[in-house]
């Protein structure tokens, strides 16, 4: 009694309040448990059945989950949206009205049945059977005016695969060593694995704890179980392979509904069932959020398939039900698949918080998934326990914007997503790792942090992401494409919800194209006078409302103490914030008068955003909030022209709209070309080395004729897939002759191999083939035939030496045409376009595969083509030839012919051309679908009218005669909040102590002085009447003493309650400002 009566002296009022009440009602403290984790998809093609490993036995495995992702369009099915909800009768009536005008005596049609929950509701679309149908049977669907769009079903693969960790399997129970995730220490795992990407932070001792990887504990999740919250009230669903009805893990399963056409509700996989442990699991590998409303939607089938009427159906059925957390683990490039990003953008318009993985398709960047590289859903990458970014999380940016702009910031946030615990397909825990294991675990944060909040309306898809990425905790040496805003701080980010008030915000709060790395690729190369402009996308998050506008203008205000007058600033803006969130496109370049000015400027940019006010009470019915935006950029004079190089974006096409194939045709389970070949995406590498050799790289977004060519030392054109104007034609053969040089790295281009890699295409409705190869060689042949070049429609593959540098032609096709006082070099390769049509190997000597030509003009300049780019692209290369394009640069820049090219022993004669016809189109093709330069036109498609170029509105600048401020990163601070006003209990967080299991004892954790939320064994509940009447008397005795001791002492003041450590650090931080119609 004298060991109970020590601690409980300990205890602060507000403590003992708690320990009274839980006395009284019968329950010990409550403490935390352990969490779990999910899984994310990737590409791949025929469906598997793996079920989760059984969790039999004392070893809890620790396994790393590939999840493959795969779609193709069902035959003859359609999905018809129509612009409102309608019952069945009205759908049927509709389509038969708009079929009955279709000139097509063939055609049969049928409704498809869909036995589900949503069967008995309205809906927004239906699913038809069209057998015969012609594209313009289709069109006569779409005049309907009540029918919104027909989109093809689709099906959907899904193939999880479970791979054991290197390390060996721990009791389930058993401790090791862990590296705290704090701030006080810094460990990598060993560079030489490549697993995980170091974030630079440099090694020091460290303290190493005993306690078991639970990821809820591990984000103090018990601290906010001790104050009661446990995600009561909230509801949140999970979809995903189902949930065994009678799982011993969760205590509170509201729903569990079936969208598939298998009989049955249970999880036949553990996938389904690992997610929703992470999130509401409340023993053993406890989630965040035990008491929450878990509604499981079954959208998978055992063998992995789906379809895109079952989600949509199962969206609308979520909406119905009000759902407030939704967590999706499903992922794919396709972010014009208009069906489902329709119902995801009208899921979150109703509330509904949704969080999806950003992908499993790291470390090469562009590679992030739809949903979660959508404005209005929070999107999840994935760490260690060692806060490393994993080197299978997807990485920025998004490819929406490309050509003419450029992509957000994506992930929002991070957190971890390795080795995290979670529950088996019938009982016991599992270890997993991936994107989409650390998705559930932001889902069961939020969802926790809901149920803090005591007005929820204030919780919304907006508000939520706000809390998450300011609160986020940055990780040093990681740029914002691989970490968004940081790390999961589930602490702060009840903090600020619990002190949230309605407002707009960015994201990235801040424009420093100063501070390296967290800014790459902008902190990467310097601002200079006649440069392209600096695209930066900005993503306004409005928390006021659902729906929301830009009052008036944006307004620039440089700082002139900071040289802001130096640079130019042009805003361009989305006209309506729906839903929650909008664009604000900041473009940025030098003014005239710093030509050749180096230094800094700054200057920041005011954004005022309005919504309707639910309350028409709110003066003018509105409600308002004002941001600022700092702006800081590295101005240098401008470089020569021979260390300028452009990128030619404006010719590249990807995957999605059209089916554009991969570059090298070996890469088989994964045929899509969708990275946005860009420099900062899948060409990072390539830029980062053009850097690291002085050179500037800029980007053209726009046709040839938009650029200033005297600037530029050589334009590179790489995986060019678009066709080009007769403008531009001209205006390249003109510029060339005035000194600019010019580089190809071209691709593969067969037709035959084009039909033999056919595809489904969503628009025509058949099977077809690819409309351009891996290049589009004969657009590339009208550029290059003026200079009597060309390239062929040979495919080749091999490894070579030249200049001895290792080589390997992946997937290249050959030079057919090159002037005859050119160098052209020359290898012997494999036909791999014989391998391809008839599985026959072939070596093919001296295939011509490097050019290089000057020019006759007097002044002109230099041309260089190279038939594969394969080896500059981070997608697929196995040898990189950044050699080789120093040398051409050299070349094309310096006119300094390489002599290990020009005296090379593979050099040749150039080829004339006669021996084999230059590659043809290929008829039919359908390229003009998704061309920015081809139109339809009765016979063959002719180019569109040249588009003009574009043009910038500069902002008038309002200078401000004030410093700006020296460092624009600090923790993005939301309007009037105070973090110092939202108290934290003043109790050391639980780190329950666990043992292994003894012979014959319970699975579930050994979990001194308390029990899991809600729930409680027989032995415990016997033992509850003798602790409650003890706790009783203790406390009567205590305050009788403190009673007595107060009438004999003079009053004193109550001393203050000691903050967590963190919380003071925060006190120094200057307060946010607050008010009405407050601004950052």
């Amino acid at each position: 009694m004298v060991r109970v009566t020590s601690q409980l002296k300990m205890l602060t009022p507000a403590a003992w309040a708690s320990v009274l009440c839980g006395l009284l009602l019968g329950f010990p403290p409550l403490v935390g448990m352990e969490p779990m984790g999910g899984a994310k998809l990737d590409p791949d093609h025929a469906p598997s059945v793996e079920p989760l490993p059984s969790s039999s036995g004392s070893n809890c495995s620790d396994l790393t989950l590939k999840l493959e992702f795969s779609t193709k369009v069902v035959e003859h099915e359609y999905i018809i949206g129509f612009t409102g909800y309608f019952s069945a009768k009205a759908r049927s009536l509709y389509i038969s009205s708009a079929l009955r005008n279709a000139a097509d005596a063939a055609l049969e049609w049928r409704i498809v049945p869909r036995q589900n929950p949503a069967s008995d509701f309205p809906s927004d679309f239906e699913l038809v059977h069209i057998r015969q149908a012609s594209p313009g049977s289709l069109l006569t669907l779409e005049d309907h005016p009540y029918i919104k769009r027909v989109t093809p079903q689709r099906k959907v693969f899904r193939m999880l695969k479970y791979t054991p960790s290197p390390e060996p399997a721990a009791p389930c129970n058993a401790t090791r060593s862990w590296q705290s995730s704090r701030p006080f220490r810094r460990t990598s795992l060993s560079l030489g694995t490549g697993f995980w990407h170091a974030t630079g932070r440099h090694s020091s001792r460290r303290l190493l704890r005993a306690i078991p990887r639970h990821v809820a504990q591990i984000l103090q999740a018990d601290v906010l179980w001790q104050m009661g919250h446990t995600g009561s009230g909230v509801k949140v669903a999970v979809f995903d392979t189902g949930l065994s009805e009678k799982h011993p893990h969760f205590k509170n399963v509201k729903e569990r509904t079936n969208w598939t056409n298998e009989k049955t509700l249970d999880d036949g996989l553990g996938h389904g069932t690992f997610v929703a442990g992470v999130i509401a699991s409340m023993r053993e590998c406890q989630g965040f959020a035990p008491d929450s409303e878990l509604h499981i939607f079954r959208v998978f089938t055992n063998n992995q398939v789906s379809y895109t009427s079952w989600f949509l159906d199962a969206f609308n059925y979520a909406i119905l039900k009000k759902i407030d957390v939704l967590n999706l683990s499903i992922g794919g490039p396709d972010f014009m698949d208009h069906p489902f990003v329709d119902k995801v953008w009208e899921l979150t318009a109703n509330k509904v918080i949704m969080v999806s993985a950003i992908g499993n398709d790291g470390p090469l960047y562009g590679t992030l998934n739809n949903p979660a590289d959508q404005m209005d859903v929070i999107g999840v990458g994935g760490i260690d326990f060692e806060d490393n970014i994993a080197r299978f999380s997807s990485r920025g940016m998004t490819t929406w914007e490309l050509p003419g702009g450029y992509g957000r910031v994506k992930p929002d946030i991070v957190t971890y997503g390795s080795g995290v615990r979670g529950s088996g397909m019938k009982e016991g825990c599992r270890s997993l790792s991936g994107t989409s294991v650390a998705s559930p675990v932001v889902a069961g944060a939020v969802t926790l942090l809901a149920s803090t909040v005591l007005n929820r309306e204030l919780v919304n898809p907006a508000s939520m992401k706000q809390a998450l990425i300011a609160s986020a905790r940055r990780l040093p040496g990681v740029n914002m494409f691989e970490q968004g805003h940081g790390k999961l701080d589930l602490i702060r980010a009840y903090q600020i919800l619990n002190s949230y008030k309605p407002q707009a915000s960015l994201s990235p709060s801040y424009i420093d194209l100063t501070e390296s790395p967290y800014m790459w690729p902008y902190c990467s190369q310097p601002i200079y006078y006649g440069g392209m402009p600096t695209i930066v996308n900005v993503t306004i998050l409005n928390g006021m409302g659902v729906t929301g506008r830009i009052v008036d203008k944006p307004v620039w205000q440089p700082y002139l103490p900071q040289n802001g007058d130096h640079i130019d600033v042009a805003v361009s803006y989305a006209p309506v914030l729906w839903p929650w969130a909008g664009y604000l496109a900041v473009s940025i370049s030098v003014a005239k008068k710093a030509a050749s000015w180096e230094g800094v400027a700054q200057g920041h940019v005011m954004v005022t955003v309005a919504s309707p006010a639910e309350n028409d009470s709110e003066a003018g019915g509105e409600l308002t909030s004002t941001v600022k935006l700092p702006i800081k950029v590295k101005i240098v004079p401008t470089p020569p022209r021979s260390k300028r190089v452009l990128w030619d974006q404006y010719h590249n096409l990807r995957y999605p709209p059209g089916y554009f194939p991969r570059d090298n045709l070996r890469m088989k389970n994964d045929p899509l070309d969708w990275n946005g070949d860009h420099i900062h995406t899948n060409f990072k590498d390539m830029y980062q080395h053009l850097r690291s050799m002085g050179y500037f790289v800029e980007v053209l977004g726009a046709p040839i004729t938009c650029f200033d060519a005297s600037q530029y030392g050589t334009l590179l054109m790489v995986d060019s897939e678009e066709e080009y104007f007769p403008e531009e034609i001209t205006k390249l053969r003109r510029d060339i002759d005035n000194g600019l040089s010019l580089i190809v790295f071209s691709d593969w281009y067969n037709t035959s191999v084009m039909r033999k890699v056919k595809f489904y295409d969503e628009n025509t409705r058949q099977w077809w083939m690819p409309d351009t190869g891996g290049a589009n060689v004969p657009a590339l042949n009208d550029l290059i035939s003026v200079w009597g070049m060309a390239f062929s429609d040979g495919l080749y593959e091999g490894d070579f030496t030249l200049a001895d540098h290792d080589m390997y032609y992946a997937s290249g096709c050959s030079i057919a045409r090159f002037p005859e006082d050119g160098i052209v070099i020359a290898k012997n390769l494999k036909d791999q376009g014989l391998e391809v049509l008839k599985q026959e190997t072939a070596v093919v000597e001296g295939v011509p595969i490097l050019g290089l030509y000057q020019t006759p003009s007097d002044g002109g300049g230099r041309i260089a083509l190279y038939g594969d780019s394969n080896c500059i692209d981070d997608s697929h290369r196995q040898k990189d030839c950044f050699w080789l394009l120093d040398a051409l640069l050299q070349y094309t820049s310096y006119s300094m012919t390489p002599p290990s090219l020009s005296h090379s022993h593979s050099r040749v004669a150039p080829p004339t051309g006669a021996e084999r016809p230059l590659p043809q189109r290929l008829e039919g093709n359908h390229l003009y679908r998704y061309s920015k330069v081809l139109e339809a036109h009765l016979g063959d498609p002719k180019p569109r009218p040249l588009p003009a170029c574009p043009h910038l509105s500069w902002a008038k600048p309002q200078p401000l005669n004030e410093t700006a401020p020296s460092n624009l990163w600090k923790h993005q601070k939301l309007l009037s909040v105070d973090l110092d006003k939202v108290a934290l209990p003043n109790m050391r967080a639980y780190r329950p102590q666990v043992r292994p299991l003894s012979p014959g004892e319970s699975g579930a954790w050994d979990i001194p002085g308390g029990i899991m939320p809600g729930r409680y064994n027989q032995e415990v509940g016997q033992t509850i009447p003798v602790f409650a009447f003890l706790g009783a008397m203790v406390v009567l005795s205590f305050f009788v003493v403190q009673l007595t001791k107060s009438k004999s002492k003079p009053k004193r003041r109550k001393p203050r309650i000691k903050r967590p450590t963190y919380l003071q650090q925060q006190q120094q931080q200057p307060a946010a400002t607050t008010g009405k119609n407050p601004a950052v």
